[in-house]
């Protein structure tokens, strides 16, 4: 992994959340191949409830100031970043007053998804591809982690297909057990159509399920890895019925070695 350029792309990331499957991989994945000589870059959501003092975040003025059309709608994008502490690990926030700044993360105090997350996970897509064009950064290989970031596959493959910086970029997705009950909003087909995409590539979204979220995003990514002991049991035969390389679960302990050799065998061959 010395000197590839690994892209993380997660909806949480420990610090700066608490600590679940998906934050604590998404730092524990970079860190290792920091510590290898990789060249890394994370990106996730500058959520309300992240206290930006005390993991001192600031505005990267450089990189904000466009606008993203969401639905026909201009939303300025703002990009923080800040450094984990002891790591020499840089994080971008990706952030916007309408879609991030509530004191919360994916939902209400009555647990209730907040009915603009499907625009909040094309918003963070956008966000993130936009700004890694603007750091004029090629990278080798990008790692999805949760699902706010699953459309990124899709926007990648389809919305910025003719964008030259990705054309050698590989895209692994990471499936976890972490979902949410029912469906996000269903206007979310009409809100990427709108984008031009093709609709034969997200068609299943017409009933935004966490399951079927993560198909598209299965669809979309050169390889995959098993990120819960469990996972769904659809999800675990769409998984075998890709015949994409996957990797199976392995746990933290264990996870570097077989990560590494999964990245260099399966995608940098």
């Amino acid at each position: 992994m010395k000197d590839k350029r690994i892209l993380y792309v997660s909806s949480e990331v420990v610090p700066y959340l608490p600590e679940t499957e998906i934050s604590s991989m998404s730092f524990e994945a970079p860190r290792m191949v920091n510590q290898l000589g990789g060249q890394i870059r994370i990106f996730m959501p500058r959520y309300g409830n992240i206290n930006e003092r005390r993991h001192q975040l600031h505005e990267v003025i450089r990189l904000s100031g466009i606008n993203l059309v969401i639905n026909d709608l201009d939303m300025p994008l703002i990009i923080k970043v800040a450094s984990i502490p002891k790591e020499r690990i840089q994080v971008y926030f990706i952030d916007n007053d309408e879609y991030f700044k509530r004191k919360a993360t994916l939902t209400n105090e009555n647990g209730e998804l907040f009915p603009d997350n499907d625009e909040r996970a094309i918003f963070f897509a956008k966000g993130v591809i936009e700004t890694v064009k603007k750091l004029n950064w090629s990278p080798d290989i990008i790692h999805v982690h949760g699902w706010l970031a699953s459309l990124l596959p899709l926007y990648l493959k389809e919305y910025y297909k003719d964008e030259p910086l990705f054309n050698e970029s590989k895209i692994i997705t990471s499936i976890y057990n972490q979902s949410f009950e029912g469906t996000l909003n269903t206007d979310m087909l009409s809100k990427i159509k709108f984008d031009n995409i093709d609709e034969e590539s997200f068609k299943i979204l017409e009933n935004p399920t966490y399951q079927n979220l993560m198909k598209v995003a299965i669809d979309q990514s050169d390889a995959l890895i098993i990120g819960s002991e469990e996972i769904p049991d659809e999800l675990n035969a769409y998984l075998k019925n890709s015949k994409k390389p996957v990797l199976n679960y392995i746990n933290k302990d264990e996870f570097g070695d077989a990560y590494t050799q999964f990245c260099s065998e399966q995608i940098l061959s």
